[in-house]
């Protein structure tokens, strides 16, 4: 079992080395997309036969399994755009058929021939697929504000789109370039956006950054949108950094912050590490507003918010492997990523259930973090609760870290490790 991918622009006359046109000549079996098959037809044999590929890729698969044994064909040939190795359609082969022989002829791709365009160097370029993908790595770039970034679109995610995804966060310190069918000298066209037309697919982004935008340490707590004016509904700043420290998110994949109410953990931890993918849970339907405005206001696209009761939940899970979902605000039984680390920010009173549920979720070396606050008017001393249900889940805590900010009550961050539970 053998494929050679062989890259294409989309010049209606292409050039191939002398050694790629003696393998097309010699083929049987080629695919491609449509397009590619339009530039390539005139150079394939007459018995030539041609697979399309389409989504759902499953059935693009099939038909190349169907080859191999059922025709014992020992080779098939497919062109794809640009370099088949970035972001393209040699890794998924790679990933289908493990076992294949892979050989690839490379041109440049379409975020090559933009720069060359535009006579800009582009070793530094950060470069983002949003082909087929969801917007999570986008997000990242622009958090952690790249100065150059290069972005591959498709038909639902344009450049109106992106453009509207920036505007929305706050993210107007970018010059927008798009390269039109990049290779095509009849149809190629390259210019700064203006939002006044559509662009012809195939196309290509580039983000040149005008100025830095500020992305601050720990976000003052005034500048927050709040719960009807309760500024105690709140995790304090310096208590929230301390919070993401004990949440070890350096090394983490996915956060739950569980009580998410204004959702300041949530875009803290969001802000400080862009990686992250963050689910937010919330009972109080009124809070999802709020949470998206703070987001929205801070710069902190991508967190998923999810409204209702948790304990009621179904937790539909995937992989632990954090993959976003299209939408930034989504319902409480989407699907969700297996977190692994956990903030509780509130429980009403129903804490050792809550932390029993994460378990059977929380992946292996996962982390569960609380703050406990002694108040006088507090009915419920959470602290206790938390030693109640460790004891009760046999879960060994970590040594707590107690801090007090001026005149407020002490705060003990509390947290334990999964090391019992593997789910």
């Amino acid at each position: 079992m053998k494929f050679v991918v062989i890259g294409i622009t989309d010049n209606p006359k292409p050039f191939f080395p002398s050694e790629v046109l003696e393998i097309i000549r010699q083929g049987k079996v080629f695919s491609g997309g449509k397009r590619h098959h339009e530039i390539v037809a005139p150079l394939l044999p007459k018995d030539a036969q041609w697979i399309d590929i389409t989504v759902p890729l499953d059935n693009v698969f099939k038909q190349y399994n169907f080859q191999f044994s059922i025709f014992n064909s020992q080779l098939i040939i497919v062109f794809a755009s640009g370099d088949p190795l970035f972001f393209g359609f040699a890794n998924t082969l790679q990933r289908e058929f493990p076992d294949a022989e892979l050989q690839v002829f490379p041109t440049f791709n379409s975020l090559q021939m933009l720069a060359h365009r535009m006579m800009i160097p582009y070793q530094d370029m950060h470069v983002v697929s949003l082909t087929g993908r969801p917007w999570d790595k986008f997000d990242e770039a622009l958090i952690c504000g790249y100065p150059l970034i290069g972005c591959l679109t498709d038909k639902n995610k344009t450049p109106h789109d992106i453009r509207r995804r920036m505007q929305e966060y706050g993210y107007n310190n970018y010059v927008m370039t798009v390269g039109e069918n990049l290779g095509n000298d009849s149809l190629e066209r390259v210019c700064q956006y203006d939002g006044g037309i559509d662009y012809a697919n195939p196309n290509c982004i580039i983000l040149q950054q005008t100025e830095k935008k500020i992305r601050p340490f720990g976000i003052p707590d005034a500048l927050f949108t709040l719960l009807e004016d309760r500024e105690k509904m709140i995790t304090k700043m310096p208590i929230r950094l301390l919070t993401l420290q004990a949440l070890e998110l350096r090394t983490k994949h996915v956060l739950w912050d569980i009580g998410a109410c204004t959702g300041s953990v949530s875009i803290e931890a969001r802000l400080q590490f862009p990686h992250l993918q963050i689910e937010a849970f919330e009972i109080r339907p009124e809070c999802e507003a709020i949470i998206q405005e703070n987001a929205r206001r801070f710069g902190a696209p991508g967190i998923n918010v999810h409204i209702g009761d948790f304990l009621n939940s179904q937790l539909p899970l995937r992989s632990r492997v954090p993959l976003a979902t299209p939408s930034a605000f989504s319902t409480l039984n989407s699907q969700l990523p297996r977190p692994d680390a956990v903030f509780i920010g509130g429980h009403g009173g129903r804490l050792k259930e809550i932390m029993e549920k994460v378990l059977t979720v929380l992946a292996p070396g996962g982390v569960i973090v609380m703050n406990s606050v002694i108040a006088p008017k507090v009915t419920t001393d959470s602290h206790q609760l938390w030693d109640e249900a460790c004891a009760a889940l046999g879960l060994k805590q970590e040594p707590p870290t107690r801090i007090q900010l001026d005149n407020h009550h002490p705060i003990t961050i509390l947290k334990v490790k999964n090391d019992i539970y593997q789910p």
